[in-house]
């Protein structure tokens, strides 16, 4: 073997990450509201950006001619105002409100305590004791902090603050100020004086979330319809009474969907929303700015943001036809879901729809990542319609589908006499699919269904 150092002149292909590449790749990547926030930040740093502002359309109203005649039937005419009742005069100084005018405000929890607070007749100390306690009960509406703590820091009586939470706890909501889940349903059940409630509340809650009714039934000498009747009752209490005021951090986010399909005379339409992905335009003025030339210094700014700024947009557009492409291939490969519900729904891969638009796996990856489509089956997340396939007598079916037709079984059930996992296991095998028991209990926690055990009515 001939070892020498020698020179050879070779042409290869490298696919080189460039910054435009890279950019255009983690807009692709981005979720609505951080595009949103990205195009925000780029509009303050890019003058030669804006946003496109829509074109708003003008209906055309034909003038009659002057010279034209148009008949008019006066007789009609003033036998419309040919009313003599009397009208009282209306004061125009008056104004006149509508519910339209007033923004609805949500007030927290605290401020809603503080406002009874405020009505109640008690000294400045004690308003500022029953203000401190207010301050340490979260947004559930439960008193983080001890007694005792709290009686420390004011330099007050242990007794005299116990007796300002007491004050509290009879505020609205009722069950606010209680320092755990017992106390909560129990000043929720004071006022009914249901003592076998109040029983089972104190010394059977943790057999009542196990559902052990037949044990609480023989240690309270209760029928189990009683018992039943009961639990049903303290179920129906709210364990959080303080989550239904504003200002907390568990407050309903909304979604807004990347793209829409709608069924119109027959067919499927697919629209993206221009929402989460905004159209952008270059700015007329730095143009013809640039066009004119001038400073040096001005004209490479300016050529060097709108490089940027055609780049952006560019990466815009293929952002929102990457998600059309994609939106189109799951609409054309799970049309028996779109036209028959959650239970006709294929087994489908990222694999699938990137050799069907003829992208890379990633890509399809990074376009279904946090994106959303609303659908007339409902609000779904992309990666919903992707799902691995199980092997069945009619065929592979998507676990999605299995997942619905268990959720059906249990849901037309006899309650008295719950299916267990492995009768729904044979159940399954009569309808053609076969799996075994450990996937049904996994696909059931997924469902947040309990077990046999713990839906059993009496």
């Amino acid at each position: 073997m001939r070892l020498s150092y020698n020179l050879n002149l070779e042409q290869t292909q490298k696919l080189i990450m460039t910054p435009e590449l890279r950019q255009a790749i983690q807009l692709l990547q981005y979720t609505s509201l951080e595009l949103n926030e990205y195009i925000l930040k780029e509009l303050e740093e890019n003058p030669m950006l804006e946003l496109e502002q829509p074109i708003m359309e003008t209906e055309k109203v034909e003038l009659s001619e002057p010279d034209k005649e148009i008949d008019i039937d006066w007789k009609e005419y003033f036998e419309k105002y040919d009313d003599i009742s009397y009208k009282p005069e209306i004061d125009k100084n008056i104004k006149e409100y509508n519910y339209e005018s007033f923004v609805s405000y949500m007030p927290t929890l605290k401020e809603h305590l503080i406002s009874q607070l405020r009505l109640i007749d008690i000294d400045d100390r004690k308003f500022k004791i029953c203000e401190y306690i207010i301050q340490n009960i979260d947004d559930n509406g439960y008193l983080e902090t001890d007694i005792s703590e709290i009686a420390k820091t004011l330099n007050e009586d242990t007794g005299k603050v116990e007796a300002m939470l007491k004050i509290i706890q009879g505020f609205d909501p009722i069950g606010v100020g209680a320092r755990d889940l017992e106390e909560c349903l129990f000043l929720q059940v004071k006022e009914y004086n249901y003592p076998i409630i109040e029983d089972l509340i104190k010394n059977h809650l943790k057999d009542i979330a196990f559902n052990k009714m037949t044990k609480i039934a023989k240690e309270m000498e209760l029928s189990l319809e009683d018992l039943q009747k009961a639990c049903d009752f303290i179920k129906k209490l709210e364990p959080k009474p303080g989550r239904t005021y504003g200002g907390n951090s568990n407050e309903v986010k909304y979604i807004v969907p990347d793209a829409t399909i709608k069924y119109l005379d027959g067919e499927y339409i697919i629209i993206v929303n221009d929402y989460t992905g905004p159209r952008l335009n270059i700015n007329n003025f730095y143009k013809n700015l640039l066009k004119d030339g001038g400073d040096k210094e001005t004209t490479e700014f300016l050529q060097e943001k709108l490089n940027s700024a055609t780049w952006i947009i560019k990466s815009i557009d293929q952002r929102r036809q990457t998600i059309y492409k994609v939106v189109e291939s799951i609409l054309k490969h799970q049309m028996a879901f779109f036209e028959k519900g959650e239970k006709h729904l294929v087994p489908l891969t990222l694999k699938d729809v990137a050799e069907d638009i003829k992208m890379h796996e990633s890509t399809i990856s990074r376009a279904t990542n946090g994106k959303y489509v609303e659908t007339p089956r409902g609000l779904f997340e992309l990666k919903y319609f992707f799902s691995a396939g199980l092997n069945s007598q009619l065929g592979d079916i998507s676990s999605t589908s299995v997942k619905a037709t268990i959720k059906e079984i249990i849901d037309n059930e006899n309650h008295k006499k719950p299916y267990s996992d492995q009768q729904i296991v044979d159940l399954l095998k009569d309808k053609g699919t076969i799996i075994s028991r450990r996937t049904v209990a996994k696909y059931r926690d997924e469902l947040n269904i309990p077990s046999s055990t713990l839906r059993r009515r009496y």
